[in-house]
Parts: C-alpha cells; structure tokens; sequence
C-alpha cells in the first residue's frame, strides 16, 4: 500500500486506488466519503486492514456534508458524519445510522508564549469571541478568567469552518446549549452564517490557519490538535471546573450516553454532566443504505467495520479517541442484522 498522506494535504484520500473487484468476483475495496473529524482513526485503521486482509479501504475526508450528499446520490458505499441524523431524517432517506468513534473538539489559540491548557476561557466567554464581541486577548473579560497571565493587547482572529461540517455541528450545538444569543442569533447546523471570523476548508484548513496567524483562534478535532502542535484552551464544563481535553475527559463525557434508549443511535454528546467532561465531545457517525443494492460490497464494508471494533481499540486510544462502548456495539451489530436487507429483504449481515 502507498504510504498514507499526513493529514494536511491537498487531497485526504485513505487510498488512491480505484474500486476494484477481481474477475473472481471478490471485493477487493469499498470506498466512502464524509467527516475530517474521524480521518485521522480512519486512515490508521485502513492501513492495519490492508496488511491484515488486502482489501483497501478508500475514504475521501470532505466534510460530512459532502459525506451526507454521496451516500445519499450513492456514489460511495458508505458516508460518515459527526452530526447525527434525527430519526425522521433517516427514515426519509432511507438510510441507517452507527456510531463508529468518539472524541473531542477543542478550541485551539496562537498567542506567543501561551503553553497548551494555560489559557482558560469560560463557555459564554467562548461564544462570546464567536459572536464577535469579545476581540482582544487583553479584553477584561479573559483577563478576569486568567489573573496573572499576561495576555497580548491584540486582536483576536477567528477562525471557522468553510464547509459543511459535522465538526461544526458539533462546536455550534454546543455554543447553542450555553449562549441564549449564539442560540438566538446563529444556531446549530453543519454550516451557519459566521458573525465574524475567516473560514478554512475541513479540520486541515482550520488547524493551517491557527498555526500561520498570530493571535488566532479556532477549533477542530484533538487528533489535528496533537498532530499539528497546537495550543488547546482549558474549558469551563457544566460543574464548573476547567478542564483539558484528553481521552480521560472525552470517557467522562460519553459514559453516561444512553445509546439503548435512542432512536436511530441519536446521540449528542455535546455540555454533558460530571466534574471532569470536556464539554465539547462528540461521536462521529457511518450512514448506509437500509435496501442494500451490492450486498457483496456492503458485508465487507461491515467486515471492515467489524474488524476495526474488535481490533482497532488500541489504535484509536493512540490517536486519543474513545473507543465506543461493546455494550454499545452489540447493540449496533444487532441492528446491522435486523436493519440491513437486500432487494429480496434478506438479511445480510452476519
């Protein structure tokens, strides 16, 4: 296999290759497209699939709106998106949900001589500086959360995302549960009208333009945090301590979640409850087709997903995701088999 591109890159394709299938008929890749959020577990798991079994597994990390619109055009065998889909959505579609991975978005500054953790900022404090409000680092306001710190009388730039993103869905349906006015005036969805800020394209985008502007903010996915270097905020949770974010405070956000309750596996994980979640955690999603039309392809993309259940726990822990749940993927693989029919309606899974 090719070696793999690192995550910021002009194209974030897990393989190159083409779908292929032999003259046997066996399926020697499967392919989807969808969530940045999860590429970086993605592209690891792939490669540990290829050497374990040969098949490839091609992801195009485009955003989960893009992932949303493939599947739906069925252009791809699977789509992946960190916003959940509501039942009803679903059932329009005809489409199936899973979680596959669990994690965080954290907010992300470069302010010169600022260490990661060491700046704290509070949830109204943090949609403030969305909103547009707040655009200094010495404003009062962030020198009243952080007393003997000293913070550069400069203008803060923000940065958002440009596309369509269940990493934003993510981020907004979280500013939306703490600010009435980010509620109000901007909302929760994969893309929204930005009050202020500059936009980048995917977790790459966002995590570039921190790293090249003095006295940004922005927010992306923890594995592009750790990966790119950058400086992570200390957040206020809903008890009201500040916390970081690691996978120790992802678990304690997603402990409590309660999957066997759900519709659909709808779930948001976002301002959960206890002294030590990170408040912005969230899981990120692989929809499907219910009327399976190629079986063949499909039991190989549940093959892979299996496999990367199973065996790749560690490999995501690595990466600081959270793995989900067995409880929780019983659960999933039940619905795989009761969910997942051919023309005929036969199940295809196991």
């Amino acid at each position: 296999m090719k070696r793999l591109f690192p995550i910021i890159s002009i194209s974030f394709l897990i393989s190159l290759s083409f779908i292929s299938i032999s003259h046997a008929g066996k399926v020697k890749s499967i392919s989807g497209a969808g969530a940045t959020f999860p590429y970086p577990v993605y592209a690891k798991w792939a490669s540990a699939y290829y050497k374990s079994t040969g098949i490839k597994m091609n992801y195009q990390s485009i955003g989960s709106g893009g992932g949303i619109k493939q599947i739906k055009a069925k252009t791809v065998d699977f789509g992946a998106s960190d916003a959940p889909l509501r039942p009803e959505e679903l059932e329009k579609w005809g489409l199936f949900q899973f979680p596959m991975i669990m994690g965080g978005v954290v907010p992300v500054v470069n302010i010169r001589g600022i260490k990661p953790g060491q700046i704290r900022l509070s949830n109204e404090l943090l949609a403030d500086i969305y909103l547009g409000k707040v655009r200094k680092w010495n404003d009062p306001k962030i020198k009243a959360e952080n007393p003997g710190l000293s913070l550069p009388s400069r203008a803060i730039t923000v940065v958002h995302r440009a596309d369509g993103s269940g990493t934003t869905w993510i981020f907004t349906n979280f500013l939306s549960k703490v600010s009435s006015e980010w509620k109000e005036k901007v909302g929760c969805a994969k893309a929204v009208a930005w009050p202020t800020g500059i936009g980048g394209k995917g977790n790459e985008g966002v995590a570039s333009y921190v790293k090249r502007i003095n006295g940004s903010i922005g927010y992306v996915e923890y594995a592009y945090a750790l990966q790119n270097h950058l400086t992570y905020i200390s957040l206020k949770n809903r008890a009201g301590n500040y916390v970081v974010p690691n996978d120790m405070t992802f678990q304690a956000a997603a402990k409590n979640a309660d999957w066997e309750n759900s519709r659909g596996f709808y779930v948001v994980l976002t301002d959960q409850p206890g002294k030590d979640s990170w408040p912005i955690t969230g899981a990120s999603f692989i929809l499907l087709h219910r009327v399976v039309e190629r079986p063949e392809r499909i039991k190989e993309v549940l093959r892979f997903f299996d496999w990367c259940y199973k065996n790749g726990q560690e490999m995501a822990k690595a990466l600081a995701y959270v793995p989900i749940p067995k409880r929780v993927v019983d659960l999933v693989e039940t619905a795989w088999s009761k969910e997942l029919k051919d023309k005929d309606g036969n199940p295809i899974w196991p």
